[in-house]
């Protein structure tokens, strides 16, 4: 049985990359907010409190190793060095001269050193930069005298431009000295070149790989509002969740719930002039508030603490979300979206069960 259809033993299914082929049609076809349009209109019925929205974001991190320069560079030498082979090996001629064993020794050694020297990592590498320009000026020098020969498939010839890609970016890095420059656009694995580093500033881990999602939260109902693989300021994102908001529910908002960077002037006048209570902190002196005003601002500040991280915790822990294991860019936001909205229909199953028991006793 696949996918609740009988197959006959006579005619067993042969493609085992079935469920692959699958995945990649619906991530070709995935529009998330026309599909979060009718998901929100058929759960509309079984939510309460529409009038109130939370809003956070967080990261969902792509399985990857942990990308240092010379982690990035040895997976570009290994890669570049087969394709030349490769390339060598079709056209029967013989494979250009490099030292990639010497380098490849010398790297297995610095990998094996639990520390490592300031000057042993500015070695290791500006000889892993020469020996991956050597590779890519043989590999273009082999098909400029080859030029009628198609040497490379289209998947090898991107591979390629990702590998160039990289070798101009660790250059110009090596050769600035600083190790704190901001490189635009940094690619940071061959085989996913859409992740970007994602700066968080938290002390367990500052620095995130995977993509980027900002959300609301309605009745414990998790939404998306922005998803990307660039880092962006979220603060920025309320005038457009107040618009998502009204687009999906039709109501106006009355409560917003949002940590310390949503509270930015722009944001607080517009929540103002809409006559919308926020769990923002009150800014300069502390005036006499009124203790129901007050009170309704604490109360959004403790459940968007509780239900937000809540709802990022168990799409993580429980709806395979903490590393995303994809390979495709367009795949990756596939089981996001396939997650998130998972874990959405089970807490409705679960609220209508509890409904049905009440009931029936």
């Amino acid at each position: 049985m696949f996918c609740d259809i009988l197959i006959d033993p006579t005619h067993p299914l042969t493609n085992y990359k079935l469920l692959d082929d699958i995945a990649a049609e619906l991530a070709g076809s995935l529009k998330i907010q026309e599909l979060q349009n009718l998901l929100a209109e058929a759960w509309k019925p079984y939510m309460k409190n529409l009038d109130t929205m939370f809003t956070d974001a967080t990261c969902y991190e792509s399985e990857m190793r942990y990308p240092t320069d010379q982690k990035l560079l040895w997976e570009c030498v290994e890669k570049g060095y087969e394709l030349m082979c490769e390339a060598s090996q079709r056209l029967g001629i013989h494979r250009p001269r490099t030292k990639y064993l010497d380098v490849e020794k010398a790297n297995l050694t610095y990998r094996k050193q639990r520390k490592h020297t300031k000057g042993q990592t500015r070695k290791i590498t500006r000889r892993l930069l020469d020996l991956l320009g050597k590779i890519l000026r043989e590999t273009r020098k082999i098909e400029r005298e080859h030029e009628g020969v198609k040497l490379f498939t289209d998947r090898e010839r991107q591979t390629i431009e990702i590998i160039t890609k990289v070798y101009r970016q660790q250059r110009n890095h090596f050769r600035s000295g600083d190790a704190r420059e901001s490189i635009p656009d940094r690619i940071v694995s061959v085989s996913k070149p859409y992740v970007r580093p994602i700066v968080r500033g938290k002390e367990v881990k500052s620095v995130e790989f995977g993509s980027k999602r900002n959300n609301i939260l309605v009745d414990g109902i998790s939404f998306i509002e922005k998803l990307s693989f660039n880092a962006f300021n979220e603060g920025t994102r309320l005038p457009h969740c107040i618009k998502m908001h009204k687009r999906l529910f039709g109501v106006e908002l009355k409560k917003i719930g949002g940590d310390a960077s949503y509270a930015g002037n722009a944001n607080r006048e517009l929540c103002t002039s809409n006559g919308i209570l926020t769990s923002f902190v009150q800014k300069g002196r502390r005036a006499k508030e009124k203790r129901e005003k007050e009170f309704v601002r604490q109360e959004l500040a403790r459940v968007r603490a509780t239900a937000m991280e809540g709802s990022f915790g168990t799409q993580k822990e429980h709806y395979s979300l903490r590393r995303v294991k994809a390979r495709k860019k367009e795949t990756e936001i596939l089981y996001i979206f396939f997650g998130i909205h998972t874990a959405n229909a089970v807490l409705l199953a679960e609220r209508l069960m509890e409904q049905q028991l009440v009931e029936a006793a």
